[in-house]
C-alpha cells in the first residue's frame, strides 16, 4: 500500500506575546517559518475580548510566509475560530472546513478541516479548556465528530498534565502521542500539546521546537509530528 507522508505542527502562539512580555507577531512567523510544515494548527491566534481581532494581521502572514491562512473565522475578523486557526502549504487542498462547539462553562471550540491527502484526512485542531471534566466531555464531542472520517488527527493544546489519565476518549479510536514537554516554554515541565491519530495514520517522527527564538516567541514550544496517510481506506 503506498502513502503520503506531510508534517504537522501545533503551536499555541499566546496571542503573539512572549516570554519577554512583547507582543511580536514577526517573531512567531519566523519560528512558523523554521517548523518545515505542510499544515499548522494555531491556539489563541485571536485575542480573547471584544471582536476577537487577531494577533497576526492576515497580510503579515501573506508577505512573511508561504502558507495559506484556511478561512475559518466566524465573524469576517479574526484568523480563527474561538482562538483555532489553520495554516496550510501551498498545494494542499482543502475540501472542508466544519467548526465544532465544545461543552463546558468557558467558550472552547474545535475546527475539523477535511483534506484531499491520501484516502482522505481530517485534521481537527482544538484548544482544551482547564478542567477536566470539561476536557473528558470535548474530547467525546471531537470523537463523535471525527466517525466519518476516513483517518483523523487531533492536534492542539490538550492542556493535560497527566501522562496517564484524562485522554480516556480517545483511548477505542485513537494513538495519543507526545513529543516532549512544551510548557513553559523558557523551562519546559509539561506535555501539553500532542497529537491524537487514528487507526491507519502512522507517526513516523515527532518533536518539539527548542531553538532559542521558540523559547522567547510564546509561553508554549511548538510540536510537530511526520505522518503517513494510506491511499486506500481502510476497512472493517
Amino acid at each position: 500500500m503506498t502513502h503520503t507522508q506531510i508534517r504537522i505542527a501545533s503551536y499555541n502562539i499566546h496571542k503573539a506575546r512572549g516570554v519577554d512580555r512583547r507582543h511580536d507577531p514577526e517573531r512567531i512567523l519566523q519560528v512558523i517559518n523554521g517548523l518545515d510544515a505542510d499544515i499548522i494548527v494555531l491556539q489563541e491566534a485571536d485575542k480573547r475580548l471584544g471582536q476577537r481581532l487577531p494577533a497576526i494581521q492576515p497580510e503579515l502572514i501573506d508577505s512573511e510566509t508561504d502558507f495559506r491562512l484556511v478561512d475559518v473565522s466566524a465573524n469576517g475578523i479574526s484568523l480563527g475560530w474561538h482562538g483555532n486557526a489553520v495554516l496550510v502549504r501551498p498545494g494542499v487542498n482543502v475540501a472542508g472546513v466544519t467548526r465544532l462547539e465544545l461543552p463546558g462553562l468557558e467558550p472552547r471550540g474545535a475546527l475539523r478541516i477535511d483534506l484531499d491527502i491520501g484516502a482522505g484526512l481530517s485534521v481537527v485542531g482544538t484548544h482544551l479548556g482547564l478542567r477536566r471534566r470539561n476536557r473528558l466531555a470535548q474530547l467525546q464531542t471531537l470523537c463523535d465528530a471525527t466517525q466519518d472520517s476516513a483517518h483523523t488527527v487531533i492536534a492542539g493544546d490538550f492542556n493535560e498534565w497527566s501522562e496517564r489519565a484524562g485522554l480516556e476518549p480517545l483511548a477505542d479510536r485513537f494513538e495519543t502521542h507526545s513529543p516532549g514537554r512544551s510548557f513553559h516554554a523558557r523551562r519546559p515541565m509539561a506535555a501539553l500539546d500532542r497529537f491524537a491519530l487514528s487507526a491507519g495514520v502512522e507517526m513516523r517522527d515527532a518533536g518539539v521546537e527548542q531553538g532559542p527564538l521558540a523559547k522567547r516567541a510564546s509561553d508554549h514550544l511548538p510540536i510537530w509530528s511526520d505522518i503517513s496517510v494510506p491511499h486506500v481506506k481502510a476497512t472493517d
